[in-house]
C-alpha cells in the first residue's frame, strides 16, 4: 500500500495506522499515488462493466465487496448539455464510487468498527459496503436528515446516531468516536481513498466520449468530494498524456449555504472568517444542550434539551419545535423533525475542510461558482421528473444552475444527477 501525506505541512502516515487526519494540523490527508502508464481508452473493452475496469488508475485494483458500481449512463438533456445518471448506483447515489474504495480499504485493515458521518447518502453507502464486508458500522447524521435515507442506513444493519444541530456538529461527534482505539473513520472528506473512487466519474466520461472530456463539468459542491475527484482525474489524465484540454469546473452551491461561492467571489484562497454567533444561529454550536452530549441514538430525542440554536429560524422558514427550520424541507420530512437550511441538504456544508483545495481546483480550471435559489431547485426537480428522471433535491442543483444559462455554461456541459428521488421525494411547494 501507499502512504498518506498532509498537503499543508508534509506529515506522513502509514495507511495501516488508522490515523484519520494529520496529527500536526488536524487537516485531511492526501495520498501518495501515481497511476500506471500505457492504458488507453480502447484498451478497456471486455473488462468488468464497473469502475474497477480502471484498476491501473486506482490505489486499490480490486474489491471483494463490489456491488457493480460505476459505468452509469450518459444521456442528453439538450443539444449541449448531457446528464450522467449516478443515481443508478447500487445504493442510489454517486457516493458508492468512494464508499466501495473506503469499504475495501477497511476490509483489508480489519478494524474493530467503522465510523462515518453523513448528511445521508454517504452514510447509506458506507452502511451497505460495511454490511457486505461484515464490519460493524456506526453512522452519524444531522437531525433533519431525510427519513428515507436513515431508513436505508438502518436497513443495512448500521447503528444510526442522530446528532442535534447541523452538519458540522455531526462531523465533530463522529470524529470524537473515530479517535477511539480500533476505529476506522470512513470519512469521505478526510480520507483520500474516497476521492480516488469519485474520480472514476471523470474516467468514465473520458472513455464514453472517446478519449476526451467535455468543455465544462458542472459539479455540486458541499465538501467537494466529487469536484476534487474530478480535478484529480483531470490532472492524472493530462499527466499521462491521455487528454490535452482541461474542462472548466462549474461548482454549484445552494444560495442558502454557499460559503465556497462567497470565498471565490471575494478572491479568497480559503473560507471567509465567520463569527461564533453566526455558527450558533445556524445550529452549529460547539455542543448541543441536554442529554448525554446531545447525541440521539437511533432517532431518539433528548428530553428537555435543545440543539445548537434550536428554535431559531433559518432562511425562508419559521422556527420548528426545538429545531432549525430551513427553506421548506423535503416532502418526506427529516429524521428528527428539523428541516435543513436548504432543500439541497447533501451540499449544505458551512465549513468544508478541503475548502482551499476546492477553490484552487476551480480557479486552475478556469471555472467558476454558481448558486441556485430554493425555487430553482424545486423547478429543476419538476423539470427532470417531466423528462423521466426522478432525482433528489441535492442531485438537481447542477441542472438548476445550468438551465438558468449564462456565459459560465457555454459549450458542451455534463451535469451529474447524483441521487435518486426515492431518497427524499419531491420538494414541497414554497
Amino acid at each position: 500500500m501507499t502512504s498518506y501525506h498532509c498537503p499543508v505541512d508534509g506529515t506522513r502516515s502509514a495507511i495501516t495506522a488508522l490515523t484519520w487526519c494529520c496529527p500536526v494540523c488536524r487537516g485531511p490527508w492526501d495520498l501518495d499515488f501515481t497511476p500506471a502508464r500505457g492504458v488507453a481508452a480502447n484498451a478497456l473493452a471486455g473488462r468488468a462493466d464497473s469502475l474497477w475496469r480502471y484498476k491501473e488508475f486506482l490505489p486499490l485494483d480490486t474489491s471483494a465487496i463490489s456491488l457493480g458500481e460505476g459505468r452509469t449512463p450518459l444521456v442528453p438533456l439538450t443539444d449541449t448539455v448531457s446528464a450522467k445518471l449516478d443515481f443508478l448506483m447500487p445504493t442510489l447515489s454517486f457516493k458508492d464510487r468512494g464508499a466501495v474504495m473506503l469499504g475495501e480499504l477497511a476490509r483489508r485493515l480489519g478494524p474493530d468498527r467503522v465510523v462515518a458521518d453523513s448528511s445521508g447518502n454517504a452514510g447509506t453507502s458506507f452502511a451497505a459496503y460495511c454490511a457486505r464486508a461484515g464490519l460493524p458500522c456506526t453512522v452519524y447524521v444531522p437531525e433533519g436528515t431525510s427519513a428515507k435515507k436513515t431508513e436505508q442506513i438502518r436497513a443495512h444493519g448500521a447503528r444510526l446516531v442522530t446528532v442535534p444541530g447541523g452538519r458540522e456538529a455531526t462531523a465533530r461527534a463522529a470524529r470524537a468516536a473515530a479517535d477511539e482505539p480500533g476505529a476506522f473513520y470512513a470519512s469521505h472528506v478526510f480520507n483520500p481513498y474516497f476521492l480516488h473512487g469519485t474520480k472514476t466519474y471523470a474516467y468514465e466520461l473520458w472513455e464514453d466520449l472517446g478519449g476526451r472530456l467535455p468543455e465544462a463539468l458542472a459539479v455540486p459542491v458541499g465538501n467537494g468530494t466529487l469536484l476534487l475527484g474530478v480535478a484529480l482525474a483531470v490532472a492524472e489524465l493530462r499527466a499521462l498524456g491521455l487528454i490535452t484540454a482541461r474542462p472548466r469546473l462549474i461548482a454549484v452551491q445552494a444560495e442558502a449555504v454557499s460559503p465556497l461561492a462567497a470565498a471565490f467571489r471575494a478572491g479568497a484562497d480559503d473560507l471567509l472568517p465567520v463569527r461564533a454567533d453566526d455558527l450558533l444561529r445556524d445550529g452549529e454550536g460547539d455542543r448541543p444542550r441536554g442529554g448525554a452530549g446531545g447525541l440521539l441514538p437511533d432517532g431518539g430525542t433528548v428530553p428537555g434539551g435543545d440543539a445548537g440554536a434550536g428554535g431559531v429560524p433559518g432562511p425562508g422558514g419559521g422556527a420548528g419545535a426545538g429545531g432549525v427550520r430551513g427553506a421548506g424541507g423535503n416532502a418526506a420530512g427529516g429524521a428528527g423533525g428539523v428541516e435543513p437550511a436548504t432543500l439541497a441538504e447533501g451540499i449544505a456544508i458551512p465549513r468544508p475542510p478541503r475548502a482551499r483545495q476546492i477553490l484552487a481546483a476551480v480557479r486552475e480550471s478556469g471555472g467558476t461558482f454558481l448558486t441556485v435559489p430554493e425555487d430553482g431547485i424545486r423547478e429543476a426537480q419538476r423539470d427532470l421528473a417531466a423528462r423521466g428522471l426522478f432525482v433528489e433535491t441535492t442531485g438537481v442543483a447542477c441542472w438548476a444552475a445550468v438551465r438558468a444559462g449564462g456565459d459560465a455554461v457555454r459549450g458542451e456541459v455534463v451535469v451529474p444527477l447524483c441521487g435518486s428521488g426515492l431518497k427524499t421525494g419531491m420538494a414541497a411547494s414554497a
